[in-house]
């Protein structure tokens, strides 16, 4: 079973990206994507990464990450 840890700091994304960890995304209560990998974060962006050639940019203020770790 899956636990949900909210992506708030910046040491919250780095540790994400350097454990290549799975995350999903929210958007106004929705998910909008799911099984992403957090390839570069900004102060304002995400870029995650859901296959090989798709790359999606989110406002970082506007919706809410949270990494999936398994238990």
């Amino acid at each position: 079973m899956a636990r949900n840890q909210r992506l708030v700091t910046d040491a919250d994304f780095q540790e994400v990206v350097d454990r290549q960890a799975v995350v999903r995304v929210f958007k106004d209560d929705h998910i909008v994507d799911s099984n992403a990998l957090v390839l570069r974060f900004s102060d304002t962006t995400v870029v995650v990464q859901t296959r090989v050639s798709e790359l999606t940019y989110y406002d970082r203020h506007a919706c809410e990450f949270f990494e999936m770790k398994r238990r």
